[in-house]
């Protein structure tokens, strides 16, 4: 004959258990978006951040040849509205 207390199946019992369960994300699946894994090795993060920046480089170069040739052939003269950094945010 067994000795001792029975042991109970554990479940959320009370109401900080329940809130648990809700927040903790276990029912909402995996979440939107890539995953980046960042390397162990420093020389590889180095590279990864000299190309972000040449790209970055690259793309500003373009846009300011674009908006250059667009403003010399254009009669009227040509304004770029720029989004405000504090409501780019929001």
């Amino acid at each position: 004959m067994a000795q001792g207390r029975f042991k109970l199946a554990a479940g959320p019992r009370g109401k900080k258990a329940k809130q648990k369960q809700s927040r903790g994300g276990g029912g909402r699946g995996p979440r939107k978006g890539g995953r980046t894994i960042a390397p162990k090795k420093t020389q590889v993060v180095r590279q990864q951040k000299l190309k972000k920046n040449l790209e970055v480089a690259i793309r500003n170069k373009i846009e300011h040849d674009v908006t250059m040739k667009a403003s010399a052939n254009m009669p009227k003269k040509l304004n770029i509205v720029k989004v405000p950094q504090n409501k780019a945010n929001s």
